[in-house]
């Protein structure tokens, strides 16, 4: 006697909408991420080569009253922090992770596109497939 063999089920349209969602949710939450290893990414470059003073160059086309709100070079030296050494490692590490997150980003992606391609052409094969209501994970 032979296996019988049963086709695989492709997903209800309600599964590949709980699917979307969730990963439309993913891809949003790695782009948070990714924004902010590169603002850590920009401060620790900032730190191992300081910005240059600001109004130096420009002092003399600007209003008073504008030139006088300049921050002083210490104030905005200030905020990137003293540890030099640090920074150059957090710069080689950050830019690891960011490596690292947009190839997670861009798999995320991929599997986004990949499920809204299939749910458009369940949708266009079986538009009555869409009145069947979404339901979360934990109500499941």
């Amino acid at each position: 006697m032979t296996p019988v063999e049963h086709p695989v089920a492709a997903p209800a349209v309600a599964d590949l909408r709980l699917a979307r969602r969730a990963l439309r949710a993913e891809h949003a939450r790695v782009g948070r991420w990714r924004r902010a290893v590169r603002a850590h990414l920009d401060l620790a470059v900032a730190t191992t080569v300081p910005p240059e003073p600001l109004g130096e160059d420009v002092a003399f086309l600007l209003p008073l009253d504008v030139s006088v709100q300049v921050p002083r070079a210490t104030e905005l030296g200030a905020c990137l922090g003293d540890d030099r050494q640090a920074a150059v490692r957090d710069v080689l590490r950050l830019r690891d992770l960011d490596g690292r997150l947009a190839r997670y980003e861009a798999g995320v992606a991929r599997e986004l596109a990949a499920r809204t391609a299939e749910l458009v052409d369940r949708v266009a094969r079986d538009p009555a497939g869409v009145l069947v209501p979404v339901r979360d994970h934990a109500t499941a």
